[in-house]
């Protein structure tokens, strides 16, 4: 699978580790941010939101001091499924009900460890499917 990965400078440093444990497992793409120096938010989740979109099936991961600039920002494009996640639970719920494409997560808010155990459980779980498929459609209208 194809994965995107972006961030903005508060969220560089857990950016920067969750690629380091995720690029030999999967087909990663950083988009950036590069540094700790200060940038827009909603840059980083246009970039990434318009990855995601012209590769289908692929999915993203973006990270903000506390997660809800970025989520705000890439559902904002349609076909975009960002999903704010606390702990594993929610990483895994927003995929197997809400077919998420999008993970956004607080690099502010949560530790390293945390952040990589919610992306892979992102990455891992599936879209259940039948009831909750009319719910998504719905969502997507």
């Amino acid at each position: 699978m194809k994965l995107f990965l972006a961030c903005d400078h508060a969220a560089f440093e857990a950016k920067e580790a969750l690629r380091a444990a995720l690029s030999a497992e999967h087909d990663l793409t950083d988009l950036g941010t590069h540094s700790l120096d200060s940038v827009h938010y909603p840059l980083y989740a246009q970039k990434l939101a318009e990855a995601v979109l012209a590769h289908p099936g692929s999915r993203g991961i973006l990270l903000c001091g506390s997660g809800i600039g970025v989520s705000i920002a890439a559902n904002r494009y349609k076909g975009i499924r960002a999903a704010l996640c606390r702990d594993v639970d929610d990483a895994q719920m927003c995929r197997r009900h809400n077919d998420a494409n999008v993970l956004c997560l607080a690099g502010r808010k949560s530790s390293v460890a945390e952040i990589t155990q919610m992306a892979r459980a992102f990455l891992a779980t599936a879209f259940e499917g039948g009831r909750h498929q009319e719910r998504v459609q719905l969502i997507d209208r």
